[in-house]
């Protein structure tokens, strides 16, 4: 395995999100080489000492794919053909799953998206600090090695990320009402107040804190989002479809004077709002599990499934490997408060478990 002070990574596609990727893995200890489509970004990233190459150097063992969606799959096939490393990994951050996922068929490979993101745009706005608290979604296979995603866990945990693994099917639906729709929602918001400002000029002036909120990812850049939407657009058309319903309601409620209805639908939200999990959690709040895994496949996915299906974020993995090579043990640092029924459902699950506090 190679050492940290070895360790090199390559980034293929040096936006916002690229270009932060870069910038948090060298502060980390990696080497890190980079490309772009614009030959200027890649001469920008050289001077900004953001990248230290343009060539993927040998011995090469993470690729970080961060182009727009629709471009990912057949990179990750070109860069996977040319990695000769059975222990390389190849990862990318587009916002949709399911496709991505489907077309690369390499072990190797294993999606991702950081929930991150800026008003900022291109390799000028990279900040090494972008992911630190995020959520890191990865999303493995019946085909993914425990090694594999043990060591990308591992390498975005270092740039202080929350990771979580979803099957891809389940990120797209999710994403669709978590990201996808809001900003959907943010720009239909903000080119109505537009459109009205043109009668109104003081209607841009009133805009306070409620409207900037709302509207502050409107201002994202625009380029990455057509990719996004059109490949999640079942999800993307299924939510707003709910939405609109939603919507519906509220305006028969206030056509109909239904204020208790009115009222009691901005309570469940405020309660709801508040409740939202926050990102932090110091050493002293974890608690460890050890479970037994077998050598078969799918064996880490569906630990690391219940996990998100439960709500419980894991800090940390690690792999211990049997001496005869047909297992080992996962040590999982969890939130100390759920650590008893994560252990319960894992349990019920057919897996061996201890628990450690």
């Amino acid at each position: 395995m190679t050492s940290p002070s070895e360790r090199r990574a390559h980034v293929v596609g040096l936006g916002l999100i690229g270009a932060s990727v870069a910038r948090s893995l060298r502060t980390t200890g990696w080497t890190v080489t980079g490309t772009d489509r614009d030959p200027g970004t890649v001469d920008r990233a050289l001077e900004l000492d953001i990248v230290s190459g343009a060539a993927m150097a040998p011995g090469t063992t993470l690729v970080v794919i961060a182009t727009p969606a629709g471009s990912v799959a057949s990179l990750a096939t070109e860069v996977l053909a040319e990695l000769e490393d059975p222990e390389a990994i190849v990862t990318d951050v587009a916002g949709v799953k399911s496709a991505i996922v489907a077309a690369v068929q390499d072990a190797r490979f294993i999606g991702g998206h950081p929930m991150a993101g800026s008003e900022q745009r291109g390799l000028a706005a990279a900040r090494d600090d972008l992911f630190r608290g995020c959520t890191w979604v990865l999303t493995p296979t019946a085909a993914t090695e425990t090694g594999h995603y043990s060591r990308l866990h591992g390498y975005l945990r270092e740039l202080e990320a929350n990771v979580i693994a979803i099957p891809a099917d389940d990120h797209d639906r999710l994403v669709a009402l978590a990201s996808h729709v809001p900003h959907l929602l943010a720009s239909a918001l903000m080119n109505e107040a537009s459109l009205a400002a043109e009668q109104d000029a003081v209607l841009l002036q009133l805009a306070a804190g409620g409207f900037r909120d709302m509207t502050r990812i409107a201002a994202g850049d625009p380029s990455i989002w057509p990719d996004v939407l059109f490949e999640n657009r079942e999800a993307i058309t299924q939510t707003l479809h709910s939405l609109e319903a939603r919507l519906a309601n509220v305006r028969a409620a206030l056509a109909e004077g239904r204020r208790e209805e009115i009222a009691t639908k901005l309570t469940l939200a405020s309660e709801a709002r508040r409740q939202l999990p926050g990102r932090a959690l110091s050493a002293d709040r974890l608690a460890y599990l050890r479970v037994a895994v077998s050598d078969r496949p799918g064996e880490l996915a569906t630990v690391t499934v219940a996990a998100s299906d439960m709500a419980v974020n894991i800090f940390d993995i690690e792999i211990a490997h049997g001496i005869e090579g047909v297992g080992g043990t996962l040590l999982l640092a969890v939130d100390a408060n759920h650590a008893s029924r994560f252990r319960d459902a894992l349990e019920g699950l057919g897996f061996s478990v201890t628990l450690e506090r």
